[in-house]
């Protein structure tokens, strides 16, 4: 379905009067002869002087690497719990759930994965044999326990065959 892109963007001041944006004409960053400015990327890969990067962003650059993990599997094992709770699988290569309730997520899914562990790509990333952030367990028959509290930064789970530890 479609075509896969991510996106990047800037960052503007916005100055509301009478319910209006004044600046909503902006365009990129630029200089005064209305050339474009260089990307300032920082020292921890963020992106500055206006620039926003989002490309550059742990969460959307893992989930690239989710995307190329799972490639054009079938959906597979969903699960909702009728309202803002969603999860499913990508074939046997991947599984996401998602909580956007005002309570936590707790709940055993099945995956779909091989058993092992997988460190979730939202929340960190896998680093040589360790990850950075939470850890999912997929027992033997595929099943997993997801608690993905509502107050999370990002209130989602995502582990594909590539993230297991």
């Amino acid at each position: 379905y479609g075509v896969t892109r991510v996106m990047s963007s800037y960052r503007w001041d916005r100055r509301f009067v009478n319910g209006k944006d004044e600046n909503d004409w902006m365009g990129p960053p630029s200089e005064a002869d209305g050339s474009t400015r260089p990307v300032t990327i920082r020292p921890d890969s963020t992106c500055g002087d206006g620039w926003v990067c989002e490309h550059r962003w742990r969460q959307i650059r893992n989930m690239v690497a989710f995307r190329n993990a799972v490639g054009s599997e079938p959906v597979r094992n969903w699960w909702d719990n009728g309202s803002n709770m969603v999860a499913f699988g990508r074939g046997d290569r991947g599984f996401i759930a998602i909580n956007l309730e005002n309570w936590p997520m707790e709940v055993t899914l099945q995956t779909g994965l091989p058993p092992g562990d997988y460190c979730d790509v939202i929340s960190g990333q896998r680093d040589g044999d360790r990850c950075t952030g939470l850890q999912v367990t997929v027992n033997a028959c595929g099943n997993a326990v997801f608690h993905i509290s509502n107050d999370a930064q990002d209130p989602m789970v995502a582990i594909h065959v590539h993230s297991q530890l």
